[in-house]
C-alpha cells in the first residue's frame, strides 16, 4: 500500500493542523529566546564599558582594543565591531536598568514578580534604529512598545518614526495594520534572519533551514538543563514524563 492510499482516521487533518501550529510557535519561541540572550548580551557588554567609562576614565582606544581582542576571541561575529560596541554603550546608557530581565516589585502573596521591557522583544537592528533617530526615551519605549506588539520590520519602525506617528495617533484612530499572530510576523521573519543572531549561533554565510534549527537546539539545551520534575532532554528532543 502507498502513501497515497492509506486511510487517515477521523480528524487527522485537524490534528496535523494543530501540530503544524505547535511546531511552529515552538520555533518562534526558541528565536525570542536567542534573541533576548543576545539582547542581554550586547547589554552587558554596554553596562561594562559604561561603567568602566565612568570609574576609569575609558576613552576611544580602549574601546577600540577591546573590539579588537574580542574579535580576535569570536572572529565570526560582526556585532563585536568597535561601532557595535558604542551603540552597546548607548543601550546601556539609554535603558540603565536591565531591559531583558527586571524586577518590578515585591507581590503581597509571594516574590518580585518579574517582566521584560517591549525593547527586550526587538532585534538589534531595531534597537539601533531607535538609538540613532530618537532622542527622547518616552518615545524610544513607545516605538519599541507599539514594534514588539504588531510585528514591526525595521523598515516600517523606521518609516513610523520619520512620519512622527507617536504625534498622530492620540488625535486619530488608529492606522495600525491588523496583528498578525507574532510567529507570522514581519519582526518574526526579519528576526529568524538576523545576521547578529546568526552570527551569536555561530552560524556563517548562507544557513539551510535545518542549520538554523540544530543551532537553535543546541543553544536552547543550555537552557534546558534544569527543565523541573518529569522532563528530560533525550538528544534533540524535549520528552514529558508520564509519571
Amino acid at each position: 500500500m502507498t502513501e497515497s492510499e492509506i486511510v487517515l482516521p477521523p480528524g487527522y487533518a485537524e490534528l496535523l493542523e494543530d501540530l503544524k501550529s505547535a511546531v511552529a510557535a515552538a520555533r518562534w519561541r526558541a528565536q525570542r529566546v536567542v534573541n533576548t540572550e543576545l539582547l542581554g548580551l550586547y547589554w552587558r557588554i554596554g553596562h561594562t564599558i559604561l561603567s568602566r567609562q565612568q570609574d576609569e576614565g575609558w576613552g576611544t582606544r580602549v574601546i577600540d582594543r577591546l573590539s579588537t581582542d574580542l574579535r580576535a576571541a569570536y572572529p565570526d561575529m560582526r556585532g563585536l565591531s568597535q561601532r557595535n560596541l558604542v551603540y552597546m554603550r548607548s543601550f546601556a546608557a539609554s535603558w540603565p536598568q536591565d531591559p531583558i530581565v527586571q524586577q518590578v516589585g515585591q507581590l503581597p502573596w509571594g516574590p518580585a514578580s518579574i517582566t521584560q521591557q517591549p525593547v527586550a522583544r526587538l532585534p538589534w537592528g531595531h534597537v539601533t534604529v531607535l538609538l540613532d533617530k530618537l532622542h527622547d526615551q518616552t518615545h524610544r519605549d513607545w516605538y519599541a512598545g507599539v514594534a514588539a506588539e504588531h510585528g514591526w520590520s525595521r523598515n516600517v519602525l523606521l518609516n513610523q518614526i520619520m512620519n512622527r506617528l507617536h504625534e498622530r495617533t492620540g488625535a486619530a484612530p488608529s492606522n495600525f495594520a491588523a496583528q498578525l499572530p507574532a510567529k507570522d510576523s514581519e519582526l518574526a521573519q526579519q528576526l529568524t534572519r538576523d545576521p547578529y543572531v546568526l552570527d551569536f549561533l555561530e552560524l556563517t554565510g548562507p544557513a539551510a533551514e535545518r542549520d538554523l534549527e540544530a543551532a537553535l537546539v543546541k543553544r536552547l539545551q543550555a537552557f534546558l538543563s534544569d527543565p523541573g520534575p518529569g522532563v528530560a532532554v533525550v538528544g534533540e528532543q524535549l520528552h514529558a514524563g508520564t509519571g
